[in-house]
């Protein structure tokens, strides 16, 4: 089992930044990439990022591509996301995932077994 727990998350104005964490503990080992998923209100969860924990290649959803970075520390078992040029449509809780073990990358949230609570990002205008 992997536990995930993300923070950063507030209330900011269009144009500004946050920075998202998720620490992962447990069976980490077993973590071979992890993503940011996205969900406004009434709509389904949106692919953000998703990084390899070994090499540190990363994939971007092109909506944030050049806004959003995604980035690991792997002593620290924490991934992160920073968000500048926020806009209000970026408004949504954000959650980190780890998928099981030797499952291939994806923009899906089916490809995910592991998630964190959710943290709220707010972006007004």
């Amino acid at each position: 089992q992997v536990q995930l727990v993300e923070s950063g998350g507030g209330l900011v104005q269009a144009g500004g930044s946050l920075k998202l964490s998720c620490v992962a503990s447990g069976r980490t080992f077993s973590i071979y990439h992890m993503g940011w998923f996205r969900q406004a209100p009434g709509k389904e969860r949106e692919f953000v990022a998703t990084i390899n924990w070994s090499d540190g290649r990363t994939y971007t959803a092109p909506s944030v591509k050049g806004r959003f970075t995604i980035s690991r520390d792997n002593a620290k078992n924490t991934v992160y996301l920073q968000m500048n040029s926020l806009k209000p449509e970026d408004t949504a809780v954000y959650y980190c995932a780890a998928p099981p073990p030797r499952r291939a990358v994806s923009v899906e949230p089916a490809g995910y077994d592991y998630w964190g609570q959710g943290t709220q990002v707010t972006v007004s205008s």
